[in-house]
């Protein structure tokens, strides 16, 4: 059979993870319109043609988008990404039909052709919310990078991922079957909750205040009885930013911890008591101690 790791990259915001989910067939990836949303290398598992007897076994590997980095942990998303294209056998560059090609669509470019990416794919996706006008503009710019194929998508939608897929698979070697039949993704359980949690604060929250938000998972217990207790907290970087993820009268909180809840319910299988509270760590984004206790690889 044939199988290898493909490395999605693009700038923030152009629905990477939205595509991953898509092409596995199920959510390994959060999402969210905010950008920065994805923070580790997530890989997410496509066996086919058909999933009982895979012909090929494609491990995408989702990372943060490139940006202008203003932390440590913006150097270590970065970081990440470049990593993940040194290890992998193809990639997919995604781009965003509804909105032109930019700066950061072009440095991501200029970054893959000096490191020798010699299979890349560029999809450009969100054709469903784009005029055909923009979107044949952004395939004519697209053109003009040396890279081989390019693919009008929607992940939203699915028009275009079969074919996409299909490259895909046409790309990578000869190989063994890296993940068992049924496995969509090898993230930890625990990071798993952990990125739910944070899923449903993001478009909850404005302005910065998303970037400075993460969630420790501090324990997931299952008791005699099968209810399973599961204790996290949001981390916010100063006091005040405390009281606007809890929300007047602890609306945001509560509301963001039931819709958790209930994907997490799903996910496990069973019945959950989520502990959420909010705490503080001051600029943990730009110590690399805090970084490294909450699992950030410094690259």
């Amino acid at each position: 059979m044939k199988s290898g790791f493909v490395a999605v990259v693009g700038r923030p915001n152009v629905g990477k993870s939205t595509l991953v989910n898509r092409m596995v067939g199920s959510k390994v990836a959060i999402t969210s319109s905010r950008p920065q949303t994805t923070r580790n290398a997530i890989r997410g598992v496509v066996n086919g043609p058909e999933p009982t007897s895979p012909e090929y076994q494609i491990i995408l590997v989702d990372t943060p988008g490139v940006h202008r980095p203003r932390t440590e942990l913006g150097n270590r998303l970065n970081s990440i990404v470049y990593g993940t294209l040194a290890e992998s056998d193809a990639v997919l560059f995604v781009i965003d039909a509804t909105m032109p090609i930019g700066p950061g669509d072009r440095l991501i470019a200029e970054r893959l052709v000096k490191a020798g990416a010699d299979s890349v794919v560029v999809a450009v996706n969100k054709v469903d919310a784009a005029s055909k006008k923009a979107t044949v503009e952004q395939l004519v710019e697209a053109a003009d990078w040396p890279f081989q194929e390019i693919y009008p998508v929607s992940a939203l939608t699915g028009e275009g991922v079969p074919d996409l897929v299909a490259e895909l698979a046409a790309r990578i070697p000869e190989g063994p079957m890296y993940f068992p039949e049924g496995m969509v993704t090898d993230q930890p359980e625990i990071l798993v909750i952990a990125e739910i949690i944070r899923e449903k604060f993001l478009d909850r929250l404005h302005e910065e205040l998303p970037h400075s938000l993460v969630v420790r998972v501090k324990e997931v217990e299952e008791r005699d009885n099968g209810l399973v207790d599961v204790i996290a907290e949001a981390l916010v970087e100063r006091d005040s930013q405390k009281g606007i993820v809890i929300g007047k009268g602890g609306s945001l909180i509560r509301d963001a911890g039931t819709e958790a809840r209930l994907e997490l319910e799903a996910l496990l299988g069973a019945k959950v008591n989520l502990d959420l509270r909010v705490a503080v760590e001051k600029d943990w984004q730009r110590r690399p101690q805090m970084l490294d206790r909450l699992g950030f690889e410094s690259g």
